[in-house]
């Protein structure tokens, strides 16, 4: 047993090194409340992390019918047993006092305590009401990247398939729409084409805007693992922060925030100056490589030097490190999918790959990476406004399968325009023609971008606001209904991530109070509406989590997300398993599109694209002609200026981001004392450069103010780029004295981002808001509340303290971990 170790100062463990095309090693991370023997646990039920996207499956512990901690499973293919700090404390949340256990129901202008029957009446009235009176347009769904496939499928059968409505969308849009925007562009279809174990093989490693060591910690151990050991990957790290990733990079670009495509521009100008192109491949399996080369013409490095304000050395070296590797793997997220020309950005990093001949093979992976621990359920199972199984919303033929599979009327699925994306969704509640929105295990009231705007939409008298919810979130205190429901640990379902391993989570426990699992809550709401299929039977033919997996396992059959391999049994005890699984691949499917073999054929192909400048959608005669037999598509993108730049009165560029020890709004998270302790409380990041320019010091408190509002934080000085602030997103009002906004200084970071999106994948665009900053308050001795561990540690030199999770944690032998190594 290896000694207590604190992985909060620690959090990526220590080290296992292992080479190029060998087993990384097992690593079983565990943390028990109080010190428990692991002896004297009463039983572990097999589980996955939900508080990120990497999908680390655990054993959740249970004593006296309590859940009691975690231990990671050695024998999961995604893992090997390591855990990461979220994983290791986040459970707490789920014992917190002040979970919702009863509906509410507003009341006279509050919010009050009432029956099940009462709530569910309220909300199925008003469904049927506003259905008889206004239509299916009236009516929108906002979910999570939190619930299960089961629920998802669910809830996109009731909306599409029951009440007829297209506006349905997630959180998701927030954060990867565009990892499947991009996959679309380039394949036709979603589905990640990599796997995590293309780290194991991999010789270049290139990582887009993503800071993995943040938001997958467990992933980026394995990354650290392969450069501890013999023959290490060369990284390649693009983002505008320090973070722990560009620390270990061969190559930091660090471009100004908007000015993406520009760089990837470059990069693939360099490759085909230098003819690094597998042409026998681009032959044989792509269409646009003609399209490419003329339109790179003239995006030099030195030009993009220029733009990007990066070293045309670092550029080139780049550029050669990716042209020239033998096994390059590329991942992509925020820094990407959240700037300006979002799904360009990403696309140019497919046509890398294409370009190479870098798809389905080992340490040739492309991970368009999620944010959330079941973002890619929402996408497969319909609760983002996509069709279930990836079906083409354009294509007739896939309309009328699916109604086959529904036994509804292909006329009854809504299919006559595009969905709706959250943004335009939040835009209809404002001018008035959607009066019912349906939330779902998130908190719009704090994530939407300009939330000065956001309350006044969602606080509307004509709209009728339901929120299911485990905690009273700022958008739950808005609400008609609230409607308390179980989390993880308390429900059964499935779930699957980035690199499209399912795993299967049993309940362990009962649900506080009177809170119900999500799927028993949709499953009665379509109960009261009385929704049908053509014979007549209901249209929801389930009740329990298993029979709905089974339902969507016929959905997805022969589909590019074939689930129809796996059950409930082949899930439990071993490893989760990739999708496709089918008579085929009975055992999952490691990697897709070897030997050149897409998902993209015209009547297969889920969808034809769209271009990345208006983000009109391509049309099905468009698409054949440009793609007859099913190739992969270069997309070229042209760079164009970010729509908001910096100005006298605005000087700076602001982006916002995460951090390790957080996650989304923290409404559990800060509730895991571990986890609060290590990042307590907002903070601004400005430049060692800038803070000398305005005479700023570490702790001082800064106003940040945009156009749209303004936030209050502590001045951390780190070896950010120089004119960029960053904000960490996750600190909204709950936690605030009386839990409203303060007007005279604000606290989330949303109060000052933009309402603008990517025109293709509809994603907000969250990191080039123009921004001023003004110290309010000098420094008082006190440094920013930021974690020393991260891409917010302070430059060399600055006096601050280590993060440790706080005195009080060190103190606590309750909340030290136990990593044990087999």
């Amino acid at each position: 047993m290896a000694p207590h170790i604190d992985r909060i100062a620690q959090p990526w463990g220590t080290r296992t090194p292992y080479g190029p095309g060998t087993h990384w090693p097992v690593r079983v991370d565990s943390h028990l409340e109080g010190g428990l023997d692991p002896a004297g646990v009463d039983r572990w039920v097999q589980s996955a992390s939900i508080l990120h996207s990497n999908g680390d499956a655990l054993d959740i512990a249970v004593k006296d019918d309590r859940i009691v901690g975690v231990r990671g499973r050695a024998v999961d293919r995604v893992n090997h047993g390591r855990l990461g700090p979220k994983d290791l404390y986040g459970w707490q949340a789920n014992h917190s006092p002040d979970r919702l256990t009863t509906p509410l129901i507003r009341r006279d202008g509050e919010l009050v305590e009432t029956d099940w029957d009462t709530a569910m009446a309220a909300v199925a009235d008003r469904t049927k009401e506003l259905l008889a009176e206004r239509g299916p347009s009236s009516i929108a769904f906002y979910t999570s990247g939190q619930l299960f496939l089961e629920e998802y499928y669910t809830l996109g059968l009731i909306a599409h398939g029951g009440i007829g409505t297209s506006h349905v969308d997630g959180n998701t849009r927030l954060c990867t729409a565009t990892a499947a925007a991009a996959l679309k562009e380039s394949f036709a279809s979603d589905g990640q084409p990599g796997s995590y174990t293309d780290i194991d093989h991999a010789d270049v490693i290139a990582l887009y805007g993503h800071n993995m060591a943040e938001t997958q910690t467990v992933l980026w151990t394995r990354v650290l693992d392969r450069l501890a050991g013999p023959n290490p990957p060369a990284v390649i790290c693009v983002d505008p922060r320090p973070t722990p990733v560009a620390q270990h990079a061969r190559v930091h670009l660090a471009p100004r925030p908007g000015t993406n495509v520009m760089l990837m521009n470059a990069l693939l100008h360099e490759m085909l100056e230098h003819d690094w192109v597998d042409h026998e491949y681009v032959d044989a399996h792509a269409v646009g490589f003609e399209e490419l080369t003329k339109m790179l013409d003239g995006y030099s490095v030195e030009r993009a030097a220029q733009v990007c304000d990066v070293p045309v050395e670092d550029l080139r070296e780049a550029a050669r490190l990716i042209g020239t590797s033998e096994r390059l793997m590329s991942t992509v997220l925020q820094g990407f999918y959240q700037s300006h020309q979002a799904t360009a950005a990403a696309v140019q990093v497919n046509n890398i790959h294409i370009l190479r001949g870098m798809l389905g093979r080992p340490g040739c992976g492309i991970l368009q990476m999620n944010g959330q621990p079941t973002a890619q359920n929402t996408r497969e199972a319909g609760a983002d406004g996509d069709l279930p199984a990836f079906r083409n919303w354009s294509n007739d033929a896939h309309i009328e399968d699916l109604a086959r599979v529904w036994n509804i009327d292909p006329m009854d699925i809504p299919h006559y325009t595009a969905p709706t994306h959250a943004m335009q969704i939040m835009r209809y509640i404002e001018d008035g023609s959607i009066r019912f929105l349906y939330v779902t295990a998130t908190n719009p009231a704090v994530s939407m971008p300009e939330l000065g705007r956001m309350r006044s939409i969602l606080s509307q008298e004509r709209l009728f606001l339901v929120v299911q919810d485990i905690f009273l979130s700022e958008t739950a205190e808005l609400a008609d209904v609230v409607l308390p429901a179980a989390t993880w640990g308390e429900k059964t379902g499935t779930f699957t991530n980035v690199d499209r391993t399912v795993h299967l989570s049993d309940k362990a426990v009962d649900p506080p109070g009177e809170a119900r699992s999500d799927l028993d809550i949709l499953v009665d709401y379509a109960r009261r509406l009385d929704l049908r299929d053509k014979d007549g039977a209901p249209l929801v033919k389930w009740t329990t989590p298993e029979e709905a997996f089974e339902g969507w396992k016929e959905c997805s059959r022969g589909r590019p997300c074939d689930y129809s391999g796996l059950t409930y049994d082949k899930l439990r005890g071993g490893s989760g398993i990739q999708w496709p699984c089918n008579d085929e691949h009975p055992d999952g499917t490691e990697r897709i599109y070897a030997d050149g073999q897409f998902w993209s054929d015209p009547s297969y192909c889920e969808s034809y694209g769209r271009d990345m400048v208006t983000g009109a959608p391509v049309s099905p005669t468009e698409y054949k002609a440009l793609n007859p037999e099913g190739k992969a598509v270069i997309k070229a993108a042209e760079y164009l200026p970010p729509h908001e730049l910096p100005s006298e009165d605005f000087p700076f560029q602001l982006i916002t981001g995460r951090t390790l020890y957080h996650f989304h709004t923290r409404t559990k998270t800060a509730r895991a004392p571990q986890l609060q302790a290590a990042a307590p409380e907002v903070w601004v990041e400005a430049s060692a450069d800038d803070a000398r320019a305005q005479g700023w010091v570490e702790g001082d408190v800064l106003e940040i103010t945009t156009p749209r509002g303004g936030v209050t934080a502590r001045l951390r000085i780190t070896g950010i780029r120089a004119g960029v602030l960053f904000l960490p997103f996750h600190y909204g009002y709950w936690d605030t004295p009386g839990g409203d906004h303060p007007d005279d200084h604000g606290r989330a970071a949303n109060e000052l981002t933009l309402t603008d999106w990517d025109p293709a994948s509809k994603q907000p665009i969250f990191k080039t808001a123009a921004a001023a900053a003004t110290r309010v308050r000098a420094a008082d001795g006190k440094q920013a509340p930021a974690p020393t561990t991260t891409a917010s540690r302070p430059v060399d030199g600055a006096s601050v303290p280590p993060t440790t999770g706080g005195p009080d944690a060190l103190a606590d032998e309750e909340l030290q971990d136990e990593e044990v190594g087999r």
